[in-house]
């Protein structure tokens, strides 16, 4: 077998690992690079890598009912919502189950990814070494390159910055106790870590600047995790979130009753907040909700309308920005973080290559990949057949319309992707795929 028969899969989180599993059952050769000493990416503590956004007290948000790899399962031990720590034991263990890690290469990241003419992908590594592959599977992740906003002033700003992505806990890498913050954002990361900062033993004062409002999911609904019981299949989408909008709004109420903006846009048109807590502490008078930054000063932050509070520290949990720093060709960049693909896995003229886990699914992302997998296999082996560019190219228009035509326009909301439609649409394509490369 040349070196150009084998797959090169980039990273070993939870979508890495996953297709590598799924290639090794099929009898794909491969190779998966890993540029940290271990796997599971973001779920990776104190990742050496750095591409890690755990802080300590972190617990998925998807309940452990709906991230389990289909082939194995979670401990039955589990608490509902699982600590970062668990998921990551989780990892480990499917990986030595099914004796994965010795082909992964660790310690060793891809430089640089280059399409040759004859198709093959150019793969250089971190130790100097260069090689070719038939095929190159992305798996890099995108919660690690974090987006940060330029405010006027900001540069003026005397106190302590930093990213959601590097907060650990609140004394470590910056000691937050007597200290008033500001957290901006309204995300899942900004609600934990305002809601932990806010207890009045650690911040003198928390506030959280939203720009706009946003409606909070609770995770349990009549005792049980909000995703363990998903409607059924068979209930027109219009009409699932029509019940899922009116339930959400019994549920929460009125946003702006706790003192939050009002939202701009009806529940579940945005990425969902999911937090049991939040709202407590900003009934509670722990969290203190404030608008859309103007500008920032030496010792503290200007809102929109008009008011000021001294602080002694900002932290961004702005979201992130999609990055592939191995690939030169502008084609495979992300502008405004804008990156369309066909079953969000493949960009058309790039057929042998493959995209893995970029999405914002919902309610998981753990196992996406997983079902990703599963159709990148077949594409491999010759049993599924892409159709051809300018038919994956509507086809890409009418997905995009379908998955984000319900969401405002933002970054944020640029990949959004709800698990159960998108896997039961991939089944059918599939089945297309199949009679396309005449293998049924």
């Amino acid at each position: 077998m040349s070196a150009t028969d084998r797959a090169c899969i980039i990273g070993a989180g939870c979508s890495g690992f996953t297709m590598a599993k799924r290639l090794k059952d099929h009898g794909v050769a491969y190779d998966c690079f890993e540029m940290s000493d271990n796997i599971g990416g973001n779920w990776y503590y104190k990742n050496p890598n750095g591409r890690s956004s755990c802080y300590q007290s972190l617990h998925i948000d998807t309940s452990k009912w709906r991230l389990a790899f289909e082939d194995y399962p979670v401990p039955e031990s589990w608490p509902d919502f699982p600590h970062h720590s668990q998921i990551q034991q989780y990892f480990n263990d499917y990986v030595d189950h099914f004796q994965l890690r010795d082909t992964i290469t660790f310690n060793t990241s891809v430089e640089a990814a280059v399409r040759l003419d004859s198709g093959a992908w150019e793969i250089t590594l971190s130790n100097g070494e260069t090689r070719q592959y038939r095929w190159l599977i992305v798996a890099n992740g995108h919660h690690w390159d974090a987006r940060l906003p330029d405010y006027p002033g900001l540069e003026s700003f005397a106190g302590y910055q930093t990213h959601s992505h590097h907060y650990l806990d609140p004394f470590e890498p910056y000691d937050y106790r007597g200290k008033r913050v500001v957290v901006v954002g309204a995300g899942n990361s900004a609600m934990d870590i305002a809601s932990e900062l806010s207890q009045r033993p650690i911040c003198e004062k928390l506030f959280v600047s939203m720009r706009r409002g946003v409606w909070v999911l609770p995770k349990y609904v009549n005792g049980k995790p909000v995703d363990k019981t998903p409607m059924p299949g068979w209930i027109p989408r219009r009409m699932l979130r029509a019940l899922a909008r009116r339930k959400i709004k019994e549920l929460t109420g009125n946003p702006e009753d706790y003192g939050l903006p009002r939202p701009d846009h009806e529940p579940l048109d945005a990425h969902p907040s999911i937090s049991s807590e939040f709202l407590t502490r900003v009934g509670s008078g722990d969290i203190t909700p404030k608008g859309a930054i103007d500008h920032i000063d030496a010792n503290g932050v200007v809102f929109v309308d008009g008011s000021r509070e001294d602080v002694d520290a900002i932290l961004w949990a702005t979201g992130y920005q999609i990055s592939f720093p191995f690939f030169s060709d502008p084609a495979l960049q992300a502008p405004e973080n804008r990156f369309p693909l066909f079953k969000r896995m493949v960009k058309p003229g790039y057929e042998n290559l493959y995209f893995l886990g970029l999405a914002q699914a919902v309610p998981t992302l753990v196992n996406f990949a997983e079902q990703q997998s599963k159709w990148i296999v077949e594409a491999i082996g010759g049993a599924y057949s892409l159709p051809t560019d300018d038919s994956m190219k509507q086809i890409i228009n009418t997905d995009e319309k379908t998955y984000l035509g319900n969401f405002y326009d933002t970054p944020r909301h640029t990949m959004q992707c709800e698990f159960d439609p998108y896997v039961a649409d991939l089944q059918k394509d599939l089945a297309l795929g199949r009679r396309r490369a005449g293998k049924v």
